[in-house]
C-alpha cells in the first residue's frame, strides 16, 4: 500500500510540473485563443499540486519513519538530513505558488503585458521548485535503496 501512496505523490507532483510548464508555454504566446486553456490548466496544476502535498503529507506522517532510519543509518544520511530537510520547507513555496497561479492567470494575458509578465514569472519560478523537488525525491528514495544495501 505504501508502494502506492508513494506512486501517487510522484504523479500528482509530475503532473503539477508538466502543467506548469505547459502553463508557461502557453503564456508565451498568451492570445484570445489560448485564454481559457491557460486559466484551465493553471487550475489543474493547482489541483495536483494539494493533491501532491496531502498524499505525500499522509505518506510522511505514517510510513516515512521507517525509511527515515533506514537512511539514517546507512552511508547516504545527508539523503535525509539535507534533502528531506531542505524539501519539507522548500513545498510550501511551491504550494503557495501554484495556488496563485489560477488566480494570476485569471487577467487577461492577450492585452495585459505585465499580467502576462507575471504569470511568466509564477509558472517559471514553480517549474524550478518542482524540478528540485524530484530531484531531491530521487535522492530521498536513493538514500533509502543505499541504507537496504548496507544492511545486506
Amino acid at each position: 500500500m505504501n508502494a502506492l501512496i508513494m506512486m501517487g505523490h510522484v504523479f500528482f507532483g509530475v503532473a503539477c510540473l508538466l502543467s506548469t510548464v505547459w502553463v508557461f508555454v502557453e503564456a508565451l504566446n498568451a492570445s484570445e485563443a489560448n485564454l481559457a486553456r491557460i486559466r484551465k490548466v493553471s487550475l489543474a496544476a493547482a489541483t495536483f499540486m494539494w493533491l501532491a502535498f496531502v498524499v505525500g503529507g499522509y505518506w510522511y506522517v505514517t510510513a516515512y519513519h521507517t525509511d527515515k532510519a533506514i537512511i539514517l543509518k546507512g552511508p547516504w544520511p545527508f539523503a535525509h538530513n539535507f534533502f528531506m530537510e531542505t524539501k519539507e520547507h522548500l513545498v510550501i513555496m511551491l504550494l503557495m505558488l501554484v495556488t496563485y497561479l489560477p488566480i494570476a492567470a485569471a487577467g487577461n494575458l492577450s492585452a495585459n503585458k505585465d499580467a502576462r509578465r507575471l504569470v511568466l514569472w509564477v509558472a517559471g519560478m514553480a517549474v524550478l521548485l518542482a524540478f528540485t523537488m524530484e530531484g531531491e525525491g530521487g535522492i530521498i528514495a536513493m538514500g533509502v535503496k543505499m541504507g537496504l544495501l548496507a544492511a545486506k
